[in-house]
């Protein structure tokens, strides 16, 4: 039950980079007891005050309170011993040790010889808020939801009365995510407070009390949630009205563009990732590929664009098989890849923009003359699509480095669309975007769906899955857990087969 009164505060927070002010004169209350959200578009400021709250990061303006009583928080050990813990969205588990071990690691004066009175805890802690573990069991040997337990039990276990949620769901199944708040919410009703960080607006309706939206760097609201709705805190966030459900046409079914037929592949570990996939993808459809991170969806993805060699099986490109063919001659003969790292795969980070948007066709006219660039014809092209994709950049000649996550991605799509592909490899490309990058970057795989070209759109957001899909393909330890067309898919049969059920009888592929 919320209690009356904050009980942490964050007064005139003000947090300066080089060039920027991140955090300006930022003021945060949460109550005892509550769900807190926390919204803002990337950049808006919201990381860097919890990290100033986490201890790491000081803040140059401001004071922090709890109970009332100011404090000063230098280090994430001071945070801890003040009760505040974190979990972060990239778990900070060593996957060697035991789950007793990693719940100790660091713990001053840590008792690895007592480790029966750390089982102990640990299966009380479990037992008062659902999170079932195995505390002699291997962190390798657990699901991405368990180990999100280990990360929470981590927290209470050095007392924590505060926790921060870093974009808790980005990895869990529909029935983990469940899970995961009621976990939170026998937290609350113990007591304890959450802040909780996400892009996601139906978890913040669905979770929490109140929310506060924070917008280049101030804040623009704090209120509770059951007085308002996605739509209005969109429009705080960016500044204008956004579409959540994009309109799209029945599909029409053009030619077979891409049959994947029995393929296998390997892990970078030498390890089975892809085994046996079969299915075929047509033009002016999305087939949608769901999964929890990990299960074979960047296999798929390398091997279909020539960055990964198969072991086995055959990927036919429009009648011409193209397996184990270099990403050159995949994409010479018209397929787009958006890949899932930007900085790592998608662009060469110190060269400009313009000379990014031109990498897969700078040695053809009009870019190209012999073995002379054509400065003029890239100069233009750089502008036209600066201009057509809203690419927000100081001017073409910038390294493409020094974009936003959001400007990055326009870029790449930018680039990869231009030659009006016949099949677009999409993975994950709205992650870690905020409301508005993320609703112009799914219209623009709506247009090329219009255009009748093919597009195989890998995501962990089941949302943008169910939205912009039009069948659902699962998998799940590299292996096709079922097909479904997505205006009959039940979101619990989905969650099912991304935790690895049996699979339901054969559907057509």
């Amino acid at each position: 039950m919320v209690t009356a009164g904050p009980f942490l505060e964050m007064r005139g927070i003000v947090k300066r980079f080089p060039g920027v002010v991140a955090n300006n004169g930022v003021n945060l209350s949460v109550q005892r007891g509550e769900i807190h959200g926390l919204l803002g578009e990337n950049g808006a400021g919201k990381t860097t005050l919890m990290r100033i709250l986490y201890g790491l990061y000081r803040p140059d303006e401001g004071e922090i309170f709890l109970n009332g009583q100011p404090v000063r928080i230098h280090s994430p050990r001071e945070a801890l011993t003040l009760g505040i813990g974190m979990v972060h969205q990239h778990f900070r588990l060593v996957p060697t040790l035991s789950v007793e071990e990693n719940v100790i690691l660091g713990v001053k004066n840590s008792p690895f010889l007592h480790l029966r009175r750390v089982r102990q805890r640990i299966g009380e802690i479990a037992n008062d808020y659902g999170l079932e573990v195995n505390p002699k069991a291997k962190i390798w040997e657990l699901s991405v939801g368990e180990q999100q337990r280990v990360e929470i039990i981590k927290a209470l276990y050095r007392q924590a009365n505060i926790l921060i949620m870093d974009e808790p769901t980005s990895v869990l199944t529909p029935q983990e995510v469940d899970h995961l708040f009621a976990t939170l919410r026998s937290l609350v009703e113990a007591g304890l407070t959450v802040i909780f960080i996400t892009h996601k607006l139906g978890e913040v309706m669905k979770v929490c009390d109140r929310v506060t939206v924070l917008r280049k760097g101030r804040v623009v609201a704090t209120l509770p949630t059951a007085e308002t709705d996605k739509p209005a805190l969109a429009q705080m966030m960016v500044g204008r009205e956004v579409v959540f459900r994009l309109e799209k046409d029945p599909v029409q079914r053009g030619e077979k563009v891409l049959e994947v037929r029995n393929l296998h592949a390997l892990s970078d570990r030498g390890l089975p990732a892809l085994r046996d996939v079969s299915f075929k993808l047509y033009g002016g459809e999305i087939l949608g590929v769901a999964g929890v991170a990990g299960n074979g969806q960047r296999e798929l993805a390398e091997v279909l664009t020539g960055l990964r060699k198969a072991t086995k099986g055959r990927v036919i490109f429009r009648g011409k098989d193209m397996i184990n063919r270099s990403p050159r001659e995949i994409a010479a003969v018209g397929v787009a890849h958006i890949p899932e790292e930007r900085l790592r795969m998608g662009l060469v980070p110190n060269m400009s923009v313009a000379e990014n948007l031109v990498l897969k066709s700078y040695r053809y006219p009009p870019f190209s003359k012999g073995a002379f660039l054509k400065r003029a014809a890239i100069v233009r092209h750089a502008e036209r699509a600066i201009a057509d994709y809203q690419i927000i950049t100081p001017n073409y000649d910038v390294s493409a480095k020094l974009l936003s996550g959001g400007n990055i991605q326009r870029l790449i799509l930018a680039r990869e669309l231009s030659g009006e592909p016949s099949l677009i490899i999409a993975a994950h490309p709205t992650y870690g975007l905020d409301v508005g990058a993320t609703e112009q970057i799914r219209g623009l795989l709506l247009k090329q769906r219009e255009r009748r070209a093919a597009v195989l759109l890998i995501s962990e957001d089941l949302e943008e899955i169910m939205n912009l899909s039009d069948r659902i393909m699962v998998l799940y330890s590299g292996q096709i857990m079922g097909i479904v067309g997505a205006e009959e898919a039940q979101l619990e049969e989905i969650g099912l087969w991304m935790a690895g059920s049996r699979k339901s009888p054969e559907r057509e592929r």
